[in-house]
């Protein structure tokens, strides 16, 4: 588990990654980050992101250079990176590409609890998610195709992966609903007995049972 950082979320992160091309003010930053789509592959809060420059100034990442107007607009204070914000930024990417970390989805949470559901209605949700997946898949690769035509693929990896990670998660949607549809899935019948109202299994109570005295992460 990495240490844990002085600022570390995710828009700390793609404010130094932006400000590390040019001094700007916090609009410019906000601007690109929007224009280079970081919002699209992180979880970008914006109303936290004076907070999050405040806070790299503070512990030595950012520092104010001096101000900018445009027009009858307010004066803006404009911040460059600094060589402990550079170094920040490097030792943070060498963490995030090497080191794998438990990402909790949405989907992850839904597959915990499906139990509560009757098999036939889990079958009819995931070939909806399914149909939802390979729409979405044949999108990005026609975006992927088209931005690749005009921008280096180095820019584009992160892309790449997404996408790469949504057919992997297609694949394996294909794969559980092959076992449910066809019956070969293990504990079925246990798992729609408990919807007929025959309780559960004496094997998956225990389990349950097994499961709450296990230490929680």
């Amino acid at each position: 588990m990495a240490a844990k950082r002085k600022v570390d979320n995710l828009l700390a992160l793609a404010v130094l990654a932006t400000v590390v091309q040019r001094s700007m003010h916090r609009y410019e930053i906000a601007s690109l980050i929007r224009a280079h789509g970081k919002d699209q592959q992180m979880d970008v809060k914006w109303g936290s992101l004076y907070t999050v420059v405040q806070n790299l100034a503070k512990h030595g990442f950012l520092e104010v250079v001096g101000t900018s107007r445009q027009g009858a607009r307010p004066e803006r204070t404009v911040y460059r990176i600094t060589d402990a914000g550079r170094a920040e930024l490097a030792d943070w990417t060498r963490e995030l590409i090497s080191t794998p970390e438990p990402e909790h989805t949405r989907f992850a949470a839904g597959l915990s609890v499906q139990m509560i559901l009757p098999p036939a209605e889990v079958i009819e949700l995931l070939r909806t998610r399914l149909a939802a997946l390979e729409e979405g898949i044949g999108a990005r690769k026609a975006a992927l195709d088209r931005t690749l035509q005009t921008v280096p693929r180095l820019f584009l990896v992160e892309d790449e992966y997404a996408l790469a990670m949504v057919e992997a998660e297609a694949a394996w949607v294909r794969g559980l609903l092959a076992e449910l549809s066809s019956g070969t899935f293990p504990g079925l019948d246990g798992w729609q007995a408990f919807h007929d109202g025959a309780g559960l299994p004496p094997e998956m109570l225990e389990l349950q049972e097994r499961g709450l005295d296990q230490p929680q992460d």
